[in-house]
């Protein structure tokens, strides 16, 4: 947590994080209590808890002194729970939670004012009254992190435990998540899960779970509701539809979106209308958009086969196109880039991509154009610049989402290198990531 240097004084000291105690730096007095040093934060500068609630870092050199007065109080890391099984009525279906961390798992310790992801499944589950109407409910953490630090080896962690619960007889699949990269995660869960026979949503909370304002509650319960009664067999994001407590929204998995930092309803649909609207009082389910695939008695399968190399590239006024030698150095099999407009990249003197999107292609490595405009869809052949890129092998994704396509690709080229090959399954829609195909040359 700290430097050794700090860490041996603190044994030798008998001094945990939670006491209280007294340092003495260049004839100045300061008692607090000891806090975690936080993790991007100076190894040697001590963190104290002043009583007036501030936190303070005092930089440990040579002469400062450490003096025990008392414990406070001990920080308990949150324990790991198994499965568990709440059995509210034998008569009503039973779904799985299986729970990853997040916000929606996070509570405020309010000694140190941080937020950490140390609620479980069970306790979602168990402050929810409106479940025991809905479904008995099968819980299980697998992971507890923050969705910043997903992953795609977490992606097929997540798949693969869906698919479990699934074929073990689970009418329908709740993920709860954290919300900044959830949209990532539900692209994944919708290439890799195969011939999925019932709905699967994923679920996050703008608020921590124990604080009034946390839309958890909601967003947990019109996701029960969803996996249990629709006929939908979809990986959707089902969070918010507005920032009142009123309906949520079941987002198809490739067209969803966080488009807000901190507002309730911050995932929209992208290019497309919602699946579902799922209204939380009355609980009634209203199909916004009749194009989803329906529930089956098949058994899923897992398609996990993904090449992890694969780079996201926003495009922007200065971006230097040596940037493609770097990840090409490094072994990366393929290339999204996040373009303006209908897919434009600077194609005029020093910072023209060209030159290294021709590269890329003429050595087998994909380049897939989609637009940060978010809504509408990349064109290639409306402008003069945009047929150069055409001609040059990159692939333009007609409009799926930037984010789906670097998920996509990912998935793709764990298949197949064969440019052409890729090429096609990339403008084949096989999770509703893209609308319309357009054909051209």
């Amino acid at each position: 947590m700290y430097s050794e240097e700090i860490e041996a004084l603190l044994r030798n000291k008998r001094i945990e994080v939670g006491d209280r105690i007294v340092v003495f730096k260049k004839g100045k007095r300061y008692e607090g209590i000891l806090m975690p040093r936080i993790e991007l934060g100076d190894k040697s500068c001590l963190i104290l808890k002043l009583d007036n609630g501030y936190n303070i870092g005092i930089k440990f050199e040579k002469g400062v002194k450490i003096k025990k007065v008392r414990k406070e109080w001990k920080i308990e890391k949150p324990k790991a729970e198994g499965k568990k099984i709440l059995i509210f009525d034998k008569k009503l279906p039973l779904i799985s939670i299986i729970g990853t961390g997040g916000t929606i798992a996070s509570r405020i310790d309010y000694r140190t004012g941080g937020v950490y992801a140390s609620f479980s499944p069970n306790d979602i589950a168990m402050q929810i009254p409106e479940l025991r109407e809905i479904a008995n409910i099968k819980v299980e953490q697998i992971m507890n992190i923050m969705s910043e630090d997903m992953s795609p080896e977490r992606w097929i962690e997540i798949a693969r435990a869906v698919a479990k619960e699934i074929n073990s007889g689970s009418r329908g699949i709740i993920v709860t998540h954290g919300t900044d990269t959830l949209h990532y995660t539900s692209a994944a869960l919708s290439f890799m899960l195969k011939d999925l026979p019932c709905p699967v949503a994923l679920v996050g909370s703008q608020r921590s779970s124990d604080r009034g304002s946390s839309d958890a509650v909601m967003n947990v319960a019109c996701a029960a509701n969803f996996v249990t009664n629709s006929d939908v067999a979809e990986v959707c994001v089902v969070m918010h539809g507005s920032i009142s407590d009123d309906y949520c929204f079941a987002i198809r998995g490739t067209r969803a979106r966080k488009m807000h930092t901190s507002r309730r309803d911050a995932f929209k649909s992208i290019n497309e209308l919602p699946i579902a609207k799922i209204y939380w009082e009355s609980r009634k389910i209203e199909i916004l958009n009749e194009n989803y695939r329906k529930r089956s008695e098949s058994k899923v399968r897992v398609d996990d086969k993904i090449e992890r190399k694969v780079a996201l590239i926003k495009c922007y006024p200065g971006l230097n196109p040596d940037i493609f030698d770097f990840y090409l150095e490094k072994g990366y099999k393929g290339f999204v880039i996040e373009a303006t407009g209908l897919g434009h990249v600077p194609t005029l003197g020093e910072y023209s991509l060209l030159p290294k999107i021709e590269e890329a292609t003429k050595s087998g490595i994909p380049v897939v154009i989609t637009s940060q405009c978010l809504y509408g869809r990349t064109h290639p052949t409306i402008y003069h610049n945009l047929r150069e890129l055409l001609k040059r092998g990159a692939i333009f994704a007609c409009d799926m989402l930037p984010e789906v396509a670097y998920v996509k690709l990912m998935f793709v080229l764990g298949h197949t290198k064969n440019l052409e090959k890729v090429k096609e399954i990339m403008l084949t829609n096989l999770a509703g990531e893209i609308s319309e195909r357009i054909e051209y040359e």
